[in-house]
């Protein structure tokens, strides 16, 4: 069981086609934000090594890649910091 299953209680989405619930926890969602970052950290390096190489890749596109893998890369750190502030928060609450 991950730390977003423990702590964090599932959400349910609306029935799927087939009747069925499904559930989203918070671990799952930071996965999934996790693999997109790495995806678009993936992409801009293949850019640039693309077009390092002389490959005909268009500046522009590299330099658009590197942004959109520094933006999420960013936005990411700041959901940590965001869930490390609220998890200190919450551990000061007298029980």
């Amino acid at each position: 069981m991950g730390l977003g299953q423990a702590i964090m209680p599932k959400r349910t989405l609306p029935e799927g086609a087939n009747g069925e619930q499904s559930t989203v926890t918070f671990g799952d969602t930071l996965k999934h934000f996790i693999a997109d970052v790495n995806s678009l950290q993936a992409q801009a390096g293949k850019a640039v090594q693309d077009f390092s190489s002389g490959e005909a890749v268009e500046v522009h596109d590299v330099m658009v890649a590197a942004e959109k893998a520094r933006t999420s890369f960013d936005l990411l750190l700041e959901v940590r910091n965001k869930t490390i502030d609220a998890y200190r928060e919450l551990s000061r609450i007298p029980v």
